[in-house]
């Protein structure tokens, strides 16, 4: 993949997200907000874009959402390999948890 392939995958990775974040934050917002792990204000502001400017936003070079998963506890918990099917819902459930929390901090 070349650098004009990998912005052009940037740039609709940008558009998908920003989409799919308004019409979260349209149709639940507290969901959305835990959801995408972005502020009341972030939300208001999303979800008033028209689409042009979410395609203007899209357009850049930087890719506009990002892991929030910066821990190897909530990485080793979300990939808990050759666990069983109960394990699994389980390690997924606490990282989901650890994440709400970190959300809840952040706001």
């Amino acid at each position: 993949m070349n650098a004009d392939q990998i912005l052009a995958e940037i740039r609709e990775a940008n558009l998908n997200y920003l989409m799919l974040a308004q019409s979260l934050i349209r149709q639940d917002p507290e969901q959305a907000l835990y959801r995408l792990g972005i502020s009341e204000d972030t939300a208001t502001l999303i979800a008033t874009l028209s689409p042009a400017q979410l395609m203007k936003i899209a357009s850049g070079n930087t890719l506009l959402c990002r892991f929030r998963m910066d821990d190897d506890l909530v990485w080793g918990l979300l990939t808990s390999h050759g666990k069983s099917a109960a394990n699994d819902g389980v390690s997924r459930l606490h990282a989901s948890i650890l994440m709400a929390g970190r959300h809840q901090e952040a706001a």
